[in-house]
């Protein structure tokens, strides 16, 4: 289909180049569509909500500027909620400023625009193989996803370039949980109707929770990409990803030693991956020496982080263990920095990545420190193959690479070498290849031993602006 174009407009009480200048400042409600970035500059990150779908609450689209006319026009090119390209014009209008803004609009995001509104969005009858990914477009853990789409895009290009799948060449399939685990059981329930046999769920563990509940009986592989738990059985379920009691037997010794003392306040948003976490550190941190001084939840979605900030700050801790994810981890970081807090603690975030980063900005990533077994800065032969792969079919604004993405490019080639291992991409055969298998990837070996049960090697990095450079790497 060709490219549909979303237009709305919004009109401010001051002069054009003013309006332009204050672009994503958040200077009041409603300010220029609620845009948020620190500088308007090309490549800076932008986030804003556009009141693209009249039937519901305004699209948040996650994207970097393009190119720019002063006092005219900001255009910026996006991965979220789909792929394309968005732009705002500045214009006068009687005492103050016409602002219009055109999105452009793909398949993809005509139908994730569909769907979003209730309608069913039929797929065509397919004899090829189809590969489903579930990950979060939409709500707070849309920061994390933002390259999620593209890596699996490339992974599936090289697959299909290299032959396919029992000579057959596969079709990836998006679904969008919306960082909500009942949206993920229907999206996954969605994507099995539509012949998808293997769905790797890079979202949440709560999605990942209710979809393994909800295709319990479906003969669905489910592979969780990213770091989890653990703690979901059977062979249709495969977990990759970093193990939370191996990323802080990683750091804490390394973060104690950096903070100057052994003091750990742990806070985070209320859901079963931080929960998890902060019961491995009650048993990890006080073997290695540390001391739990405090314990803080708030829920996805949570914008003031004050309470929070005041307990950690009269607790006296050297180092917050900090389990926010997405955009709730970008704004508890943005107001730690706010209140100084950086200044007196280290933060570990587990589960921090380089398009989050992005989002906090380089003036307030000081003292933030990350454990995973990729960053996009990791330099070896590899990763260097894969981030030009990337840059140059996605462009120099795409997002970012990180963990939590790269595990998606990683998923889908164990997927495909499984699948070719058992000469078939029937669930069952598939799961069993992948289960005491070895794989070379940009990370570096990753190994599945016969119960599921992953090992690579990890790093911790430290966040230098927007960037997260590997400080200690161990097994």
């Amino acid at each position: 289909m060709s490219v549909l174009v979303l237009a709305v407009q919004e009109e401010v009480t001051a002069p054009p180049q003013v309006v332009y200048d204050l672009f994503g400042a958040g200077a009041g409600a409603g300010w220029v569509f609620d845009a948020l970035c620190d500088r308007v500059a090309p490549g800076a990150a932008v986030t804003l909500r556009a009141p693209l779908d009249p039937a519901g609450p305004p699209v948040e689209i996650l994207g970097r500027i393009g190119t720019l006319e002063a006092g005219r026009l900001i255009e910026i090119v996006h991965d979220q909620p789909w792929r394309g390209r968005t732009v705002l014009r500045f214009a006068a209008h009687g005492t103050g400023t016409r602002v219009r803004l055109q999105s452009e609009l793909d398949r993809q995001g005509f139908e994730w625009l569909l769907r979003r509104r209730g309608h069913a969005v039929r797929s065509a009858p397919r004899d090829d193989p189809a590969l489903g990914l579930l990950t979060p477009k939409s709500g707070p853990g849309n920061l994390f996803a933002a390259a999620s789409d593209n890596m699996a895009t490339l992974a599936l290009e090289q697959v299909n370039a290299d032959g396919g799948v029992r000579g057959r060449p596969v079709e990836l399939m998006i679904g969008d949980d919306a960082t909500d685990p009942a949206t993920g059981a229907r999206e996954a329930r969605r994507l099995a109707a539509a012949g998808c046999r293997t769905i790797l769920v890079a979202t949440t563990s709560a999605t990942f929770v209710a979809v393994s509940d909800a295709l319990a009986d479906t003969q669905v592989l489910l592979v969780q990409t990213l770091m989890n738990e653990g703690g979901i059985g059977g062979r249709l379920r495969v977990q990759l990803g970093e193990r939370p009691a191996d990323q802080l037997g990683a750091a804490a010794v390394p973060l104690m030693r950096a903070a100057g003392g052994k003091r750990w306040f742990l806070a985070g948003n209320d859901y079963c991956w931080p929960r998890s976490t902060h019961a491995a550190a009650r048993e990890v941190l006080p073997r290695l020496g540390g001391r739990l001084v405090g314990e803080r939840f708030a829920p996805l979605g949570t914008t003031d982080f004050a309470a929070v900030i005041e307990a950690i700050d009269r607790s006296g801790a050297d180092v917050v263990l900090s389990t926010f994810v997405g955009a709730d981890a970008a704004a508890f970081q943005r107001q730690c920095h706010g209140s100084g807090l950086h200044h007196r603690r280290l933060t570990l975030a587990p589960a921090m990545d380089e398009s989050t980063l992005a989002r906090i900005g380089p003036a307030a990533t000081e003292g933030l420190h990350a454990v995973s077994g990729y960053v996009e800065s990791l330099d070896t032969e590899r990763n260097a193959d894969l981030v030009a792969a990337y840059r140059g079919r996605f462009g120099r604004w795409a997002p970012p690479l990180s963990s939590l993405s790269e595990s998606v490019f990683e998923a889908v080639h164990i997927w495909c070498s499984a699948a070719r291992r058992a000469g078939t991409d029937e669930p069952h055969a598939v799961a069993a290849a992948m289960h005491g298998a070895r794989f070379e990837l940009p990370r570096g070996t990753v190994t599945l031993d016969e119960n599921g049960v992953v090992a690579q090697r990890l790093r911790v990095a430290e966040a230098v602006g927007t960037e997260l450079r590997v400080t200690t790497a161990g097994f």
